[in-house]
């Protein structure tokens, strides 16, 4: 089987996990009804386009960059939702955005990344496959890698390539958002199961941690890439394995703490003191994050479809396919808040700055909310 197949198998076959086969879908659990426990609004609301590919949020400080499919960037104050800057890759987008404040940068379909700063194009370059992951941006260089998880470091101000890193491949690819991130001076990427630590300015590997072990009959069955972003508190980083696991790592040290064999095709969130994730048919299950032990689990929101999750003080925030945005209670994972966005579905992990938590919808609505 050949790379470009491989990488189309393994697309299909994280659809069909997911649930959009509709011959067999299970029925979404209806939503209860819900008397809030605690306040919250939106604050503020706009468009950035139609959302159809893997999306990252980049936060530095109080301004958000986004992107739409056909290509629109923007970025935005995440206080009142003011316009800072808008741009075009010229192309429809397959990945996208990473920004360090300065650059932001995307990915197009026709696998080229592109870079702008302050809203002018800056530079581009293409890549050598297909790109699901938002770049990273990062000490003057631009971090791409693609479905063929093949690394490539560009200079951020130039677009001269600095390194490749290509490392053993699987036979078979995942087609969706992966680990690029930043540890100190480390450079975190996922390779098939494993985290690996890689020094950004040589792209020489520093160590590497297997999250997960692969298992099954087939090379379908023994998927287990890592799905991005990653939850990161101190010195620990945790992360899922598609299918397969969630376990976290001290990334000072490149040393597995604990993993829990759980499946899943959606990013955790959490914090220093517990770990979230939702499994493949909806059932959200909390760890500590000190032992891996189950603090509590909820099947009140089975096959919809839910977003990575948002930790944030007391609560857990959660999108679905219509467009909802579930607050929980991050003690026990009762409901304690519902609120409505557009009517589509949560298209990238929900993220909180300063006060505001701002989701982005599939049909391209971003949107502030304020719980209070």
């Amino acid at each position: 089987m050949n790379r470009a197949r491989a990488t189309i198998v393994a697309s299909m076959m994280a659809a069909t996990v997911a649930g959009c086969s509709s011959a067999d879908k299970p029925k979404p659990s209806p939503l209860e009804p819900l008397t809030p426990k605690i306040a919250g609004q939106q604050v503020w609301a706009t468009k950035v386009g139609s959302v159809a590919f893997p999306l990252t949020i980049a936060v530095n400080g109080s301004t958000l960059t986004l992107a739409g499919g056909d290509g629109t960037l923007l970025a935005l104050s995440a206080e009142d939702g003011r316009e800072v800057w808008r741009a075009s890759a010229g192309a429809s987008l397959a990945a996208g955005v990473g920004s360090d404040g300065r650059f932001a940068a995307v990915v197009t379909r026709d696998n080229e990344v592109v870079v702008v700063e302050n809203g002018g194009e800056k530079w581009r370059a293409r890549v050598g496959s297909r790109v699901a992951t938002a770049p990273l941006v990062a000490g003057e260089r631009v971090f791409v890698m693609g479905v063929d998880r093949v690394v490539n470091a560009f200079d951020a101000l130039d677009g001269t390539l600095l390194w490749t890193l290509k490392r053993p491949g699987d036979a078979l690819t995942l087609a969706q958002r992966g680990v690029v991130a930043a540890f100190k001076d480390t450079l975190l990427v996922g390779q098939g199961a494993r985290l690996t630590g890689v020094d950004p300015l040589s792209g020489s590997v520093r160590w590497e941690v297997a999250v997960a072990t692969p298992r099954g009959a087939n090379e379908v069955e023994r998927l287990a890439e890592l799905v991005g972003p990653v939850l990161r508190a101190g010195e620990v980083v945790c992360v899922r394995a598609f299918q397969a696991a969630v376990g976290c790592v001290n990334a000072e040290r490149g040393v597995l703490l604990w993993n829990k064999t759980v499946g899943g095709v959606e990013a955790i969130g959490g914090d220093a003191q517990l770990v979230v994730g939702a499994d493949g048919s909806g059932r959200i299950t909390a760890w500590r994050g000190a032992s891996g032990e189950v603090a509590w689990s909820s099947e009140k929101f089975l096959h919809r479809a839910l977003s990575a999750p948002l930790v944030v003080g007391k609560t857990i925030v959660l999108g679905d396919f219509e467009g909802q945005l579930h607050f929980l209670d991050r003690d026990s994972g009762e409901p304690v808040l519902r609120l409505p966005t557009d009517g589509t579905a949560v298209a990238a992990p929900p993220i909180v700055v300063g006060s505001t938590i701002v989701v982005v919808t599939r049909g391209g609505g971003a949107f502030g909310f304020r719980p209070q």
